[in-house]
């Protein structure tokens, strides 16, 4: 109750003439910085942090919170209707975002699934957010290094099995995935590693120009490779009207239950350190495949959509409970707001709710704002949007094509992410085209350093021994877990075959 009283007292701080001016500003602002690929909300934080200098901190970080989280409705945008996804979060929206609005006629029921399941999810994240962040940013400081590495072999397994039909290929895909982005420095010593005595690599494989090549690329090429398949472009016709965007009621119970469920998971995973909203779609996506569904996840489904995209902005809501409670970013835009809070002056800790409390409560009061400003702004906007899939596919190749190049050279400042979206829109074709899926390969590449650096942390706590995973009950519940995701498809496999040679012939 208490905390109730407090964020309508928050209320009224946004509801000043210049904050409420701010949040607008900022929903709006993330909602162009999201959908523009190479950007992301990291970026737009830290271009847009100068600005605020001269105004007071509440202004300011109402302005920046509002900007953060509406980027996550941004990125779904070029994500489902030219399948290169804005930020790296939107990287799962794709998946069924694209081949919804393309293969099935529907973009603006696909754009409106996303803004929907956003809303859902963001509204979760912000609930738990009011009345239980400090206590659930207490709970993340359990996850210590061999919490974080079962969770992370989790993620991965489960995506590597999960995507696609083929199990094996899941799991050769998240393999390579692992190998690219081992390219560069070791985390722990320094040393170079798979960089072939090239100073470029040195520094790594760019995530943003590897997703840009590997998803919108790849698309640009299978476009080209195949005449017949691209004619979307050209044949597509629908109402360019809000109403005509709209779902159906069946359609909307079949989204409310995955965005509920991503919304909670989505948020915790937020509240973990370094885990972050592109994580929370991952794990999102990856648990709505042990639901049920109405169509297969990766053609088109309602249920994909909502899953990651509602898991995103309850992780973007959750990444607050620490870096208020406790002063610890989840994320590279987390850390950018926490330098943003050491400039004006302040000190996030759990002392923050009781020395600043129309800072604090201001700020998670402007989220529920602008979680409202940016679903209203993104759905009327949608007739607009979905004018790009009437372009006639000549010059809809070319313009998918601008946008990678200047994506991938915006995110990196060089050519070297131009030749790194290139290479990787060459690989991305070759296992599309060899049914390969890429989800898994992304979702590694996210995760590997995160795994890596956790793994090698916990075992140099144990002086190398395992039993620092099996003696935690945290970390020995989530190993468990991890070895049912390896042994089930095994124990299905040979259960099958056992039907098969017991029924009779």
């Amino acid at each position: 109750m208490e905390n109730f009283v407090l964020l309508i007292s928050g209320f009224q701080t946004v509801f000043d003439p210049i904050n409420l001016a701010a949040c607008l500003l900022g929903a709006i602002l993330g909602l162009i910085v999201g959908a523009m690929p190479g950007i992301g909300s990291l970026a737009g934080c830290a271009l847009l942090l100068p600005l605020t200098y001269k105004f007071n901190p509440n202004t300011a970080i109402i302005m920046l919170g509002a900007l953060y989280y509406s980027n996550m409705y941004g990125g779904a945008f070029s994500a489902i209707l030219l399948n290169v996804p804005g930020d790296s979060p939107a990287v799962m929206t794709a998946v069924d975002g694209y081949p919804m609005a393309t293969r099935r006629g529907r973009p603006g029921q696909a754009l409106f699934t996303a803004n929907l399941a956003s809303f859902i999810g963001g509204t979760i994240g912000m609930l738990i957010l009011t009345f239980t962040g400090p206590a659930l940013a207490r709970v993340g400081l359990h996850f210590g290094p061999s919490e974080m590495a079962a969770l992370l072999l989790v993620a991965m397994t489960s995506v590597g099995w999960l995507v696609g039909e083929n199990p094996t290929k899941g799991i050769i895909v998240t393999l390579i995935g692992i190998l690219i982005a081992s390219i560069g420095m070791d985390t722990l010593t320094g040393s170079p590693r798979f960089n072939f005595g090239s100073l470029y690599l040195m520094g790594g494989i760019p995530f943003i120009p590897f997703v840009i090549g590997s998803v919108g690329f790849a698309q640009v090429i299978k476009i080209m490779a195949s005449r017949k398949e691209a004619a979307v472009g050209q044949a597509f016709k629908t109402k360019l009207t809000i109403r005509g965007s709209l779902l159906t009621k069946a359609e909307i119970l079949r989204l409310v239950p995955p965005a509920i469920r991503s919304g909670f998971l989505g948020c915790f995973v937020g509240v973990l350190p370094g885990a972050g909203a592109t994580t929370g779609a991952f794990l999102g996506y990856a648990a709505q495949k042990a639901f049920k569904n109405k169509e297969p996840l990766g053609s088109g489904a309602v249920e994909g959509i909502a899953a990651c995209e509602s898991a995103n902005n309850a992780a973007a809501a959750g990444a607050f409970a620490p870096l208020l409670a406790l002063g610890i970013p989840g994320s590279g835009t987390g850390a950018v707001l926490l330098g943003g809070l050491m400039m004006w002056g302040l000190s996030p800790g759990p002392l923050l709710f009781t020395k600043s409390p129309d800072f604090a409560w201001g700020l998670i009061s402007s989220l529920f704002l602008a979680n409202i400003i940016t679903l209203a702004i993104a759905v009327a906007i949608i007739p607009f949007l979905i004018k790009i899939l009437s372009v006639p596919i000549k010059l809809m190749v070319p313009l998918i094509t601008v946008v990678c190049f200047v994506g991938s050279y915006t995110s990196s400042n060089s050519m070297y992410g131009v030749v790194v979206m290139l290479a990787s829109g060459i690989l991305g074709y070759i296992l599309d085209r060899n049914k390969y899926p890429i989800a898994p390969m992304l979702l590694a590449f996210v995760l590997e350093p995160l795994l890596e650096f956790n793994m090698r942390k916990a075992f140099i706590a144990s002086q190398g021994s395992v039993s620092i995973f099996f003696t935690r009950p945290i970390s020995l519940t989530l190993m468990v877990i991890f070895f049912l995701l390896i042994l089930f498809p095994v124990l299905k496999a040979a259960l099958r075959k056992a039907r098969a040679y017991t029924s009779p012939k």
